[in-house]
């Protein structure tokens, strides 16, 4: 095997990785709510985000947010106990709904890419999502919509 083959074998085993480690992680199941809204907020209970199994507790990275006012669902991510970041899942390049793969937002009609907080990551996007406010008081998450 020459050098140029062994590079291209490289290149081709980390693509197989990294696209085997998306699709596992599209693979969990995602919670999807329907919230209602009441005035301009969603109120959501941070137990939403528990998956007890047994004696084990741990918890969803995400939850996607529904509603028939809403015009694009909104992720709901739980960064730590006391962090949590609500973003429109439309895409600020040409307005597609966002898939979430993980801590990744991805664009399916051109492919930008945005992280768990909606900052652009890859392009052809150029602006960071919409979010939201969100307050976290006694185990509730308040997300305004205003």
């Amino acid at each position: 095997m020459n050098r140029s083959e062994f590079l291209k074998s490289c290149a081709y085993a980390c693509v197989s990785g990294v696209a085997v480690l998306s699709i596992l992680q599209s693979c969990k199941t995602t919670k999807i709510l329907n919230s209602p809204i009441s005035g301009a907020e969603i109120l959501l209970d941070t137990k939403e985000f528990e998956i007890r199994k047994k004696d084990k507790l741990s918890y969803r990275k995400f939850i996607v947010v529904q509603n028939e006012q809403l015009n694009f669902p909104i992720c709901i991510y739980r960064l730590s106990e006391q962090e949590y970041t609500a973003i429109n899942l439309q895409c600020s390049h040409q307005g597609a709904e966002l898939q979430v793969f993980g801590d990744k937002l991805v664009c399916p009609a051109h492919g930008s890419e945005f992280d768990s907080k909606g900052s652009v990551e890859n392009g052809p996007a150029t602006q960071n999502l919409r979010t939201f406010p969100v307050q976290l008081s006694q185990n509730q998450l308040k997300i305004s919509l205003v």
